[in-house]
């Protein structure tokens, strides 16, 4: 089988999170720039097998997008230009920057290791590759 793979998508930079193979658990991979985003997908794809990618869905409370979905919009239009075979999908992402901050207090990290926002991403990513495993 092959992975799959989740981003939380940001203005400055993208969690990256992936599953195993069996596609049984959903482990954090990186955090990139978003200037980078393209160039370390096309190295990751052409060394790992990944069959879907799950790219995260900003909303606000009420249901309705985030400001950034425009900028999410124009990510997955060059997404699927330029990785035209890669199937996608979205996933509701409400809430993961919170719940991977207290993922990050549970874990007993200290105060100046949940100020690296790069790990906050990386976290939500896999937050959000967590919860599109269990409705599958």
């Amino acid at each position: 089988m092959a992975r799959i793979l989740s981003i939380d998508y940001g203005t400055k930079r993208i969690g990256i999170a992936v599953t195993d193979e069996l596609q049984l658990i959903a482990s954090g991979l990186t955090t990139v720039a978003s200037h980078e985003l393209f160039s370390f997908l096309k190295n990751y794809f052409s060394e790992e097998k990944v069959e879907l990618v799950i790219i995260g869905e900003p909303k606000q409370k009420d249901g309705t997008h985030s400001n950034i979905e425009v900028e999410i919009q124009k990510f997955i239009q060059k997404f699927s230009e330029r990785f035209p075979t890669m199937k996608t999908t979205r996933m509701d992402e409400r809430f993961t920057s919170k719940m991977a901050f207290q993922t990050m207090i549970d874990s007993g990290l200290k105060k100046k290791q949940r100020q690296n926002k790069a790990l906050i991403d990386e976290i939500s990513a896999t937050i959000i590759l967590q919860d599109y495993l269990r409705k599958v």
